[in-house]
């Protein structure tokens, strides 16, 4: 099978932590530009799927290709190099609280390029431009409502020019308005800049907001995928007892 041809493929994979399986034989993959929900009930590893991506776990077995090449071999130098490729809004934000907003949204820049300050500085006007944040650069994070630490970690995820997003819970804790805001930045990055975005969450109607399919993680492993517009219409029997908030039917 061609790897390449999709932004990220996951083979076979296992995980564990402890006595506690997470994965059994998780397989997945996500093509280019678009963007992907992986849904599941709390506790199903939605979130540590992403962490294996980027290779903040390494998996107990399997493979995860990213542009076609298997991370999961990789050492942190390789890996690093690989993190220019993706970014991830994590679902605190992971804001540097010692930072102000700029240099938080500069981080990965002074990481992975040796641009002079004037370039650096440019790209973090862009990306706060982008995420509705002109000028921000001298707040402190302490400042920042939870609508507005979401759109600097995105807009710290976009400066070294990824072409895939991971979205951990991007809407949780926010009002519906600032859930609105996050959704439309999504879709609307995707458009701007033809990217290839998976999504963790637990709304649904976020999910439907964004994507252009919908996976399924239950029993350690994906059980479905389906686009979205036939997850609106007609959803798969997993799927519709997991919208209801029911057990899924085996």
């Amino acid at each position: 099978m061609n790897e390449s041809a999709n932004a990220v493929s996951v083979r076979g994979l296992k995980m564990s932590f402890g006595d506690h399986q997470i994965y059994d034989g998780l397989d997945l993959e996500v093509r280019r530009g678009e963007t992907l929900t992986v849904a599941g009930a709390s506790g199903t590893g939605k979130s540590v799927l992403l962490k294996l991506i980027i290779g903040l776990y390494k998996p107990d077995a399997g493979a995860i290709f990213v542009d076609g090449e298997d991370v999961v071999p990789l050492d942190e130098q390789a890996l690093r190099s690989m993190r220019r490729k993706v970014g991830m809004l994590f679902q605190g934000s992971a804001l540097f609280d010692s930072m102000n907003v700029g240099d938080n949204v500069a981080y990965g820049l002074y990481e992975h390029y040796e641009w002079p300050p004037e370039k650096i500085a440019a790209r973090v006007a862009e990306c706060l431009e982008w995420v509705g944040l002109p000028g921000a650069q001298a707040m402190a994070p302490a400042d920042l409502s939870g609508g507005m630490k979401k759109r600097v970690g995105l807009a710290r995820a976009l400066a070294p020019g990824p072409s895939t997003i991971l979205y951990d819970e991007p809407t949780t804790g926010l009002d519906p308005f600032n859930t609105r805001r996050i959704n439309e930045l999504i879709v609307g990055l995707n458009d701007r800049l033809h990217v290839t975005s998976i999504v963790i969450t637990h709304d649904l109607e976020a999910a439907f907001a964004v994507s252009d399919r919908i996976a399924l993680l239950d029993e350690r492993r994906i059980v479905l995928v389906s686009d979205i517009e036939s997850a609106r219409r007609a959803p798969p029997p997993r799927l519709a007892a997991f919208m209801r908030g029911e057990e899924s039917p085996k």
